[in-house]
């Protein structure tokens, strides 16, 4: 039952809205979102009593159809409802897909153009596409932006009001539009990614078919003719070189192995020789990106004989790249880790010293736990065990607890 809920939440609560949005128009995006919710609860209660249906995707887009169509029905003359839909019959998945003028072509990454709309603040688009699409809920959001609950449910109220506002439709992207809303589009397909390489889920701190959408809507980016730009190619890279290592990330038990514990036996060549590849096209150009960045410090890991024989000096001129062209105390943060790592973890606490992060950072898991660490190391016991005690307490998953323990110990 457990197995059946996340699968068809994560890989087919998006779809279905993308195709039920491109049927009846985005401006019923909350209607549409009900019905969702209305199949994929309906299956649930009734496939585990019987049989799942032979198509479970056209099972779920006609239940979901008909719960709209039957509370417009309460509430709106038949003329009108025709006048809105078309027909009366709910439509099957398989009808002829209409391509973007840009030739996107995949419904999903289709609708993630249309979120990325100019009108709406790039925050509010990144909330409503994890929200709508992506199946995230807000307490994910939030832990993956760095912002209060409260400010994610402010963000998704205003990017729905104001996309029912424009009325946009499905089918009316153009190239140039497509192309100024490729940040945007990376931005969501990179915090997707985030989210099932290192998750905040409760249950489980690594979610395969997260990474596993988010790659295959990059790949189908990078083929398009609008995205297939350095960036992309750079993003790509980061994704491949993060899941080839993916296997040793665990233990036996599904526990999470730090760095330093990983068999490296384990992580997928191909899959690092991909990564590089795909980093090496990114190169082509004058763009350098957050996203290459990035990448260079996983390939630097994944080059790495040993946790010992890291060139942890390049990692840092990495970080410092990355935190010129996206300011952030995580940056800061990651790059203290480095240069504890190279110089030492008093070198390590300097960087940090004086540094003021948002309130919102200051008692999460991650800046306790690196300060944790880095002041044990410096014999600061004190200050590590309040931090320590911090990092714990915040930790978002039971996994990520346990792992944070270990390499925190005690104090």
């Amino acid at each position: 039952m457990k197995d059946l809920e996340d699968h068809f939440f994560r890989h087919e609560y998006g779809r279905l809205v993308a195709a039920l949005s491109r049927r009846v128009g985005m401006r019923h995006l909350e209607a549409i979102e009900d019905g969702v919710q209305f199949a994929l609860a309906a299956a649930l209660e009734v496939w585990p009593k019987s049989h799942a249906p032979e198509n479970p995707s056209a099972w779920l887009y006609r239940v979901a159809y008909n719960h709209l169509v039957g509370d417009w029905r309460r509430t709106t003359r038949r003329a009108e409802l025709v006048l809105r839909l078309g027909a009366d019959a709910p439509a099957g998945l398989d009808e002829p897909r209409v391509f973007l003028t840009g030739e996107v072509r995949d419904d999903l990454l289709r609708m993630l153009f249309v979120c990325c709309d100019e009108a709406l603040p790039v925050e509010s688009q990144l909330v409503l596409a994890l929200k709508v699409l992506c199946g995230f809920d807000v307490s994910e959001i939030s832990e993956r932006l760095f912002v209060s609950e409260a400010n994610v449910y402010k963000r998704l109220a205003r990017a729905r009001s104001r996309l029912r506002q424009l009325e946009v439709q499905l089918d009316d992207l153009g190239s140039t539009e497509v192309a100024g809303r490729l940040p945007a589009v990376q931005s969501i397909l990179y915090v997707l990614f985030t989210e099932g390489h290192f998750s905040s889920h409760v249950d489980g701190a690594i979610r395969r078919e997260l990474c596993a959408e988010a790659m295959r809507l990059t790949e189908e980016l990078a083929a398009h003719v609008v995205g297939a730009v350095p960036d992309t190619f750079a993003l790509l890279a980061l994704m491949h070189l993060h899941l080839a290592r993916m296997p040793a990330r665990q233990d036996a038990s599904g526990g999470l192995l730090l760095l330093e514990e990983q068999d490296r036996s384990l992580w997928d060549s191909k899959g690092i020789a991909t990564g590089l590849t795909w980093l090496a096209r990114s190169a082509q150009g004058q763009e350098f990106s957050r996203y290459h960045a990035e990448a260079g410090i996983a390939a630097e890991h994944c080059l790495a004989p040993t946790f010992a024989e890291t060139r942890w000096e390049r990692i840092v001129e990495c970080y410092e790249l990355l935190d010129r062209l996206a300011p952030s105390a995580m940056h800061t943060l990651n790059r203290a880790v480095a240069v504890a790592e190279w110089h030492g973890p008093r070198a390590g606490l300097e960087l940090l010293e004086g540094l003021a992060p948002p309130s919102w950072f200051a008692s999460s898991y991650l800046w306790a736990a690196v300060l944790a660490d880095l002041h044990k190391r410096a014999g600061q016991t004190a200050l590590a065990e309040r931090y320590r005690a911090v990092a714990l307490e915040s930790a978002p998953s039971p996994l990520v607890r346990t792992a944070l323990a270990r390499r925190l110990g005690s104090t």
